[in-house]
C-alpha cells in the first residue's frame, strides 16, 4: 500500500504533468522520465545522500553559468556595470540566442582558478550585481524577451561594504522586480542556491533543479553555527533541512528535477547542458502561450502560497 509521503509525491508529480511543463511531441519519452523521477523520490534519500548532492553541488569541476551559456547559446553579448558605481563580476548577465528566440540571461558565476575566483568573489554578488541584473530584467520587460537565469552561490556577499551599499534593499528589489514582470522567466538551479543570494534572482514562473544541485535558505554550515554554535555540525544540518532536489520538488519549491550524466554534471558537461537545455526549451514553450498579465498573476500567486501550514484538525 502506498505511503502518504508517496501519494503526494504521485500528486504533485501528476500536476506537473498537466501543466505541460515536461510535455512535448515525445510524449511517451517523458512520462518515463516522470517515472524515473517518481522511482527516485519514493526512495527517501539517506543523510548519507543528501550530504553527498551537496558536495556535488559544490565539486569544483561542476558545471557554471558560462559553461552552459558557451554550450547552449548563440550570439551571447554580455552587459556590464551597474550604471551607478561598478560592475560586479560575480554575477553574469547579457542577451543570447537560445532555440531560435533572443533571451535576457542573469547567472551567477564562481570562476575556475584561485585569481578568477577571487575576482568574481565565488559568485557571491555584492548590491552592484542585483542592480545589474535589473537593468537586464527591465531590457527583457521592455523587449518582451523571456528572461532566464542560472543560480549558483553559496550566498550573497556578507561583507561590511555590501551591507553599507545596500544588500538586503538590492536583493528585496530584484525580487519584486521580478515579481512584476509580464515576460516568461524561468529559473535553472545549476549547484549551489543558498540563502538571498539564490532567491534575488529565482522568482521564476517555472524553477528547474538539477539531479545534484541544492536549493536553501541558509548554507548547512551557517545553519550549524547557529544552531550548534559549531559549522563542523553541517552534515546533520543538511540532513534536517534536506535541501536536495529531491525534497525540494516534494515541497513544491521547484517544479522539475533536471537529470545529470552519470556521477553527476562534472562529469559531462556536453550531456549536462543538453538536458538543461532540453528542459529549458520545454519550460519557454509552456510559458509562451501565457498571456503577460496571467504569467504575472500565476507567478506572485505561487509564491504567496509557498510556505503556507495549514495545521490538520483535531479530531472531534
Amino acid at each position: 500500500m502506498a505511503s502518504e509521503a508517496e501519494l503526494r509525491l504521485r500528486e504533485r508529480l501528476g500536476r506537473l504533468r498537466r501543466t505541460g511543463l515536461l510535455g512535448g511531441a515525445r510524449l511517451s519519452g517523458e512520462l518515463e522520465r516522470l517515472q524515473r523521477q517518481l522511482d527516485r523520490l519514493t526512495t527517501e534519500p539517506s543523510d548519507e545522500e543528501i550530504w553527498r548532492s551537496v558536495e556535488l553541488a559544490r565539486h569544483q569541476d561542476r558545471p557554471y553559468t558560462l559553461d552552459y551559456v558557451q554550450r547552449l547559446c548563440e550570439d551571447f553579448v554580455e552587459l556590464r556595470g551597474d550604471r551607478a558605481r561598478a560592475d560586479d563580476a560575480a554575477l553574469v548577465t547579457g542577451l543570447a540566442r537560445f532555440g531560435g528566440r533572443t533571451i535576457a540571461l542573469i547567472g551567477q558565476q564562481k570562476g575556475r582558478d584561485i585569481r578568477e575566483r577571487t575576482r568574481r568573489n565565488f559568485g557571491m554578488a555584492h548590491p552592484e550585481g542585483y542592480r545589474k541584473g535589473m537593468r537586464v530584467m527591465e531590457i527583457a520587460e521592455r523587449h518582451c524577451f523571456p528572461l532566464v537565469t542560472f543560480v549558483d552561490t553559496p550566498g550573497a556577499y556578507p561583507g561590511v561594504a555590501a551591507e553599507q551599499h545596500g544588500q538586503g534593499g538590492a536583493i528585496a528589489r530584484s525580487q519584486a522586480l521580478m515579481a512584476r514582470l509580464t515576460v516568461p522567466v524561468v529559473t535553472s538551479v545549476i549547484g549551489e542556491g543558498s540563502s538571498g543570494g539564490a532567491s534575488a534572482i529565482a522568482l521564476a514562473d517555472r524553477i528547474l533543479m538539477q539531479e545534484h544541485a541544492i536549493f536553501v535558505v541558509i548554507s548547512p554550515e551557517g545553519c550549524a553555527a547557529i544552531l550548534w554554535r559549531d559549522a563542523a555540525e553541517a552534515r546533520k544540518a543538511a540532513a534536517a533541512f534536506k535541501p536536495d532536489a529531491a525534497h525540494c520538488l516534494e515541497l513544491g519549491v521547484v517544479d522539475a528535477i533536471v537529470p545529470e550524466p552519470e556521477g553527476g554534471a562534472h562529469t559531462n558537461h556536453d550531456e549536462a547542458a543538453r538536458l538543461l537545455g532540453e528542459s529549458l526549451s520545454e519550460a519557454l514553450e509552456d510559458l509562451e502561450t501565457i498571456p503577460g498579465d496571467e504569467l504575472r498573476r500565476l507567478r506572485r500567486a505561487r509564491f504567496r502560497a509557498l510556505g503556507v501550514f495549514a495545521p490538520t484538525p483535531a479530531p472531534a
